[in-house]
């Protein structure tokens, strides 16, 4: 029995296997996500109804369990609106964060290093998300 916040059997063996630098995209509910698989990733969909669950609720589980160095949003149009951008920066903290060209962005979800897409029922624009995994530093390094 799991003691995690996070139980999803997918969810869990593939951070398991994710290393260093590896890329874990949270996607919103219109991201084509069978166009955006990449030869080592592996899609988790989590939406089964328009807002169920949130982008949000996925990240602050996957946070829970996993360290992120860094993060990758795509740049949206001078026009639109984000605010779910700054919500991802509330919730990651003092993380490396970037900005991409739309298509760009998709070709970074299809690198080898990407190893997790999961599709959530995110609903608000740009909230696609690539976390780069970090690493789990020892105790005595932890000081540093």
């Amino acid at each position: 029995m799991l003691k995690t916040p996070v139980i999803h059997p997918t969810i869990m063996e593939v951070l398991a296997r994710s290393g260093h630098f590896a890329q874990v995209v949270i996607a919103d509910g219109n991201l084509p996500v069978g166009a955006m698989t990449g030869p080592n990733s592996t899609t988790v969909h989590l939406n089964f109804r328009p807002g169920l669950l949130d982008a949000l609720t996925v990240l602050e589980g996957i946070l829970e369990v996993c360290p992120v160095q860094g993060a990758i949003v795509m740049e949206k149009p001078a026009e639109a609106s984000a605010e779910i951008h700054d919500a991802y920066k509330t919730l990651l903290g003092d993380v490396s964060w970037e900005t991409m060209e739309r298509w760009a962005f998709y070709e970074k979800i299809r690198e080898p290093n990407t190893t997790l897409i999961i599709q959530t029922g995110e609903q608000r624009r740009f909230a696609n998300l690539i976390l780069i995994v970090g690493v789990v530093k020892m105790a005595e390094e932890s000081n540093f």
